[in-house]
């Protein structure tokens, strides 16, 4: 048996992201899905460019405030203690609008993790 507390605040933000992300795996000694958190302040987005997975299936679990996601089929927005999952090779980019009132934070679950499976995509391509 094996069991983990993780202080996600002792967890140190990745550098070069556009908003604070907290990679919570491997502190939690996960290996076979990607967990992290991430605080979005108004205008900020989440992933680094608007994306797909060709493998990885996500969901954004909204802690507190409001996700917007877009996507081709147009922009959703999520409320806390909502959950929003995307299917492999579906494209979207994840952000906090610039006229938000507040930070969102939210917790990001994929699986199979997958470091190198992102695919940059431009809606202009479509």
């Amino acid at each position: 048996m094996g069991y983990r507390v993780v202080d996600t605040d002792s967890v140190e933000s990745e550098p070069d992201r556009p908003c604070e992300c907290r990679k919570l795996s491997d502190p939690g000694g996960l290996d076979t899905v990607a967990i992290n958190r991430f605080c979005a302040e108004p205008g900020e987005q989440i992933p680094l460019a608007y994306h797909y997975h060709e493998t990885q299936q996500e969901a954004f679990y909204v802690l507190d405030g409001t996700l917007a996601v877009e996507t081709p089929e147009g922009t959703y927005e999520v409320p806390a203690d909502d959950l929003f999952v995307v299917d492999p090779e579906s494209p979207q980019r994840a952000y906090n609008p610039v006229d938000a009132d507040a930070p969102v934070t939210v917790l990001a679950i994929g699986a199979p993790p997958a470091a190198d499976d992102a695919v940059a995509y431009d809606p202009d391509d479509e």
